[in-house]
């Protein structure tokens, strides 16, 4: 078995705070990506008190091999009463920014994004200064599906590539590269559009996770691609197997290493570049308020 280097290993949590965060999502009957997806973060953000809220879960519509999240070809239906359940999450966690994912429910014609505006307008009622950052799935390429939830006005849509396009039919093969690349590219777009009527402007972000096999070009004309479809966040991180059964890690990747991906992220012009090895899509995603200071729209 690979053994980890040093700077991926993860100091031991503070369970009393923890256990605070478990009772609250336990008591709501919620579920998070942190405890699904096995995220080696969950004691830091559950010892700050934040979470990344899992909904429609938590069983997906898709195997992706890298991923530690159940399986399931036909997922319960959506419950009505989860946008307020969420919404008394993070009043109750006093969230200054939150985060929700989903997983893939290609068993939906709109993919789920009725789910989502439901969560944005129920944390809007209660907790109007929360800012609000949803991390989609593709929608199959539904793009009405997708101005739905733009219209809801998330301060931030995030949808990861997660890799490089020549590793998509082993690491994600129900997706497709030039998809999620036209996801942002429509999102920047209306953001474009709206901004000339004066309403409020979505900050769009993509995530990669690394170690699979890519290489550093391959990575770097990822980038590049982003940022041709204007996407103003990226996220690096490395792959962590969840289990034997999940794909194999290929390389650890070096600090110095995340480090460079970061400088020449900067350089092609990305608002912010979050790249460390035990960096996930929505860690220290909070920054963004930060962000959206230094860069008002």
């Amino acid at each position: 078995m690979t053994v980890k280097p040093e700077w991926l290993r993860v100091k031991a949590p503070q369970w009393q705070r923890v256990g605070k965060v478990k009772d609250i999502l336990r008591d709501l009957a919620l579920n998070t990506v942190c405890e699904e997806a096995s995220c080696p973060n969950i004691g830091e953000c559950f010892n700050a008190g934040t979470a990344t809220f899992l909904i429609m879960g938590p069983a997906c519509t898709r195997a992706c091999p890298y991923c530690d999240i159940d399986f399931e070809k036909k997922p319960k239906p959506l419950d009505p009463t989860e946008p307020l359940r969420l919404a008394e999450a993070v009043r109750r966690l006093r969230l200054n920014h939150v985060v929700i994912t989903s997983v893939n429910r290609d068993d939906l014609s709109d993919g789920g994004a009725s789910q989502f505006v439901g969560c944005i307008q129920a944390i809007r009622e209660v907790s109007p200064q929360t800012t609000i950052e949803v991390l989609i799935p593709d929608l199959c390429a539904n793009w009405d599906a997708l101005a739905t939830i733009l219209q809801a006005q998330p301060e931030v849509l995030n949808h990861n590539t997660e890799t490089v396009p020549r590793l998509y039919r082993r690491v994600r093969p129900q997706g497709d590269y030039d998809r999620s690349l036209e996801l942002l590219r429509r999102a920047s777009a209306r953001r474009a559009s709206l901004t000339r009527t004066l309403a409020p402007s979505v900050y769009t972000k993509s995530g990669l996770m690394v170690g699979l096999g890519e290489t550093d070009a391959e990575i770097r004309q990822v980038m590049q691609d982003l940022r041709a479809v204007n996407c103003d966040i990226l996220t690096l991180g490395q792959y962590l197997q969840p289990s034997q059964k999940h794909l194999k890690i290929d390389s650890f990747v070096s600090p110095e290493q995340f480090d460079a991906w970061r400088e020449y992220g900067e350089s092609l012009g990305f608002l912010q570049v979050v790249s460390s090895p035990l960096t996930r899509s929505s860690y220290h995603a909070e920054q963004v308020r930060e962000l959206m200071q230094r860069y008002p729209r």
